[in-house]
């Protein structure tokens, strides 16, 4: 199978390892990187999939595909959904 993706992902992380250190030293507090909220994104145009963390003020997400720059919004407020994950085509 071709790989054609133009970056490589690196799963082990100086955060990952410091939350294991962090956890195993009773320090059960989330760290800043895994408490910040973010949506899971598949962008249908390039087949890419993103996560997009909220905005510093709280009231959206806001990306762009990694490929072809294409923008999304998601406005955060009343009468929302409950769903994480989503698909833009």
């Amino acid at each position: 199978m071709r790989d054609d993706r133009d970056y490589k992902l690196e799963l082990s992380s100086s955060a990952a390892n410091a939350d294991a250190n962090a956890s195993a030293n009773g320090n059960d507090s989330p760290s800043p990187a895994t408490s910040r909220p973010f949506i899971s994104v598949q962008f249908d145009c390039c087949n890419v999939y993103l996560r997009i963390y909220r905005s510093a003020d709280g009231a959206a997400y806001r990306g762009r595909c990694p490929r072809c720059g294409k923008p999304v919004h998601f406005a955060v407020g009343q009468g929302g959904t409950d769903s994480r994950v989503f698909r833009v085509s």
